[in-house]
């Protein structure tokens, strides 16, 4: 059986009391101010990371190109018909291909499995020539920010969150410390008798 509490008073702490302990106060601006600077960060550092991702996925967008590329040396495995290559396996091969300044590039890229040299492949390349991934779309890249920028901002307010519990902690040690004092203190009277 459960014992009764009585009804929940909120706000207690703060409200004007002869009974309130300093400690009490002490700990009510440590929850206050833990609450506070747990939200400030996480929203801060979420929208920022948000941002931060979102900005990076659009400038890709913008940079990145595709190029056709000519398949260097026949790709293993077996070749097949048209139809079925585009679902088909994917290996890796060697690709070469050239950019706007006419500079010539070789590298590894994805091609269909029996691919003949020559076969032409398209792939995305930075302004420097270098082979890169597709870029994100904007349904992509929107999702991809949302979930870093979430995650950044839930460890970035682990952080006051942590540290308020922890000083709230100490808070409690200290005042159960005192009321162990005073229990030493007072304890032994009380089975005295007046007389």
């Amino acid at each position: 059986m459960k014992a009764f509490r009585g009804p929940k008073v909120w706000l207690w702490r703060w409200r004007r009391n002869p009974l309130k302990r300093r400690a009490d106060t002490m700990e009510a601006w440590v929850l206050l101010g833990t609450w506070l600077l747990t939200l400030l960060a996480g929203v801060l550092a979420g929208l920022a990371a948000n941002r931060s991702v979102e900005d990076g996925l659009a400038r890709e967008r913008v940079e990145w190109h595709p190029v056709v590329a000519r398949v260097l040396d026949r790709a293993p495995g077996p070749a097949r018909p048209k139809s079925q290559s585009a679902d088909g396996e994917r290996v890796w091969t060697r690709v070469g291909w050239t950019v706007a300044d006419g500079s010539a590039h070789t590298g590894q890229a994805r091609v269909a499995a029996g691919s003949k040299a020559g076969t032409p492949v398209t792939v995305w390349t930075d302004p420097q020539g270098h082979l890169v991934t597709r870029p994100a779309t904007a349904s992509e890249a929107r999702f991809r920010a949302t979930l870093i920028g979430g995650l950044t901002g839930l460890s970035a307010a682990a952080v006051p969150l942590v540290a308020g519990l922890a000083a709230r902690g100490r808070l409690e040690r200290r005042r159960m410390d005192r009321w162990d004092a005073e229990w030493a203190r007072l304890g032994p009277q009380w089975g005295r008798t007046t007389g």
